[in-house]
């Protein structure tokens, strides 16, 4: 690099300026590629007795380069390709666990390529994966290989392989597949994503739209993200150009580990537009190694309904602040039905972990082995309560349930506005009811009034009432709507 000589003293002071424009420019330059000194239009034309050098047009501005990373880690990299049976046209699929005829189902979309029909009954689709070792034993995402027919994965040499799906993973999204190559081939480790920061420098790497193996780079640019796709939401959020196809395929940092999987993307069109979403490392591999050992996620399970804590629940609860989850129903065949826990509970903390965000708890009671005592701080009707639960295996299809949350509004008026009606047999009948069910129907809400501005609809059951003499600036109702138990508050106040 030329550098400025210390002992040299301009003899115009115009001459000390670009030496100094010089320095800046070498200081401004990213990626350590040497610049030679840069003089101005009028420093040229000065007088001056100092020879000074002149940089050619054809010389770059050095920008970060990806290349030694990208050339180390793509001979990793697969593209996954899918045969699925069908009688109607398939349509590309929206974010697993958002319901596409919503708003957020128009919203985020899994960059999962479909391009059609090759044959009347039979569809195409591709994605992405990456290897782990060199066995063949490949990462994907869950709706890569989800109701497929045939797996075959096209390797970074061209060669095609026929793959056997080990396990996959609905709540995180996450598969495990195998190809027997016959030969040892390249793979990348799981690196850590906790040491990651927002603004750190991330590679993409994947099969967007089929085209084959290609590289986009981004930053992070948040973390923590949860998009509503199922309990375990913990994305990382970057703007790396990402599109379909890509889904499946592996998040590196600047150093070439992986730290996340590629996912789905937030976009009105279906199209890139920044933002993208990829699972974290850590839960990766957690995953992983189960699918590797049982084909399965083994998690714990508590057995219950939760729903977070809004301001109007916590004012109708008598709680200072938001924090914790409530109990909004106690599954009658889950591990906590034979245990002091009660819908109407606020629990705190979970083996000494406080619960800042309703989602704290499926995470520490999944991360749980079954059969393991939890110990957890409640609060019931403002008394703090300690109890223990012991923790069961979750069934393949019952998640730590959440309830709906129910929107709430400022009251206009102090009453209710509810018309209610006693539940008799023929009521019963009408509504599917069990003979177990207790409470009272909504017959009517009154238009503008607090129950109708906190979400109570004509035909909700409901089941508990809290507190006997009001107090507080909520009530708190416990509501079943379309069977499903929740609590509402609704404000009193004028």
């Amino acid at each position: 690099m030329t550098q400025p000589n210390p002992s040299m003293k301009p003899s115009h002071p115009t001459q000390r300026r670009t030496l100094i424009a010089g320095a800046v420019a070498l200081a401004l330059a990213a990626g350590g590629v040497a610049l030679a000194q840069i003089q101005s239009p009028q420093a040229a034309a000065a007088p001056s007795s100092t020879p000074t050098a002149t940089v050619p047009y054809k010389t770059p501005v050095a920008m970060p380069s990806f290349a030694d990373v990208a050339e180390r880690v793509t001979p990793a990299v697969v593209n996954v390709t899918t045969v699925s049976s069908t009688n109607t046209p398939v349509l590309p699929r929206g974010h697993h666990g958002i319901p596409q005829d919503g708003p957020m189902g128009e919203l985020f979309k899994r960059f999962f390529e479909q391009p059609g029909l090759n044959l009347p009954q039979r569809v195409q689709a591709a994605g992405s994966g990456f290897l782990i070792d060199p066995e063949g034993y490949i990462v994907t995402n869950h709706h890569v290989v989800e109701g497929v027919n045939e797996v075959t994965v096209t390797l970074s040499d061209g060669t095609k392989h026929k793959a056997q799906v080990v396990g996959r993973d609905d709540k995180t999204d996450l598969a495990l597949l195998k190809v027997d190559a016959g030969r040892p081939l390249p793979f990348v480790e799981l690196g850590d994503s906790g040491a990651t920061r927002v603004g750190d420098w991330v590679l993409a790497v994947g099969n967007p739209f089929g085209l084959g193996g290609s590289v986009n780079a981004g930053i992070v640019s948040a973390r923590g993200r949860d998009i509503n796709s199922g309990p375990y939401d913990d994305y990382i959020q970057i703007d790396a150009p990402i599109n379909r196809g890509h889904s499946g395929g592996p998040l590196f940092d600047a150093y070439g580990r992986v730290i996340g999987v590629n996912t789905a993307i937030y976009s009105p069109t279906g199209g890139n537009v920044g933002i993208g979403f990829a699972i974290p490392a850590e839960t990766v591999r957690s995953v992983v190694a189960d699918l590797r050992a049982h084909g399965r996620v083994e998690r714990g399970w508590l057995g219950v309904q939760i729903q977070p804590i809004t301001e109007e629940l916590a004012a109708g609860l008598g709680l200072t602040g938001t924090q914790g989850v409530l109990i909004a129903d106690v599954l009658p065949q889950g591990p906590a039905a034979g245990s002091q826990l009660q819908a109407g509970d606020v629990i705190l903390e979970a083996n000494g972990q406080s619960i800042k965000d309703y989602k704290d708890l499926p995470k520490i009671v999944a991360a749980t082995k079954a059969g393991t005592p939890m110990r957890l701080e409640v609060v019931r009707a403002g008394q703090p309560l300690a109890m223990t639960v012991t923790i069961g295996r979750m069934p393949d299809e019952e998640p730590l349930a959440e309830a709906e949350t129910a929107p709430a509004g400022e009251a206009e008026q102090p009453r209710l506005g509810l018309y209610l009606a006693p539940l008799t047999p023929e009521l019963r009948e009408e509504r599917v009811l069990g003979d177990t069910s207790t409470g009272v129907l909504v017959a009517r809400v009154e238009p503008g009034s607090p129950a109708e501005q906190a979400g109570i609809e004509a035909g909700s059951l409901i089941s508990m009432v809290g507190g006997e003499r009001v107090k507080r600036p909520a009530v708190l109702l416990r509501i079943e709507k379309d069977g499903k138990p929740m609590f509402i508050a609704v404000p009193l106040s004028a």
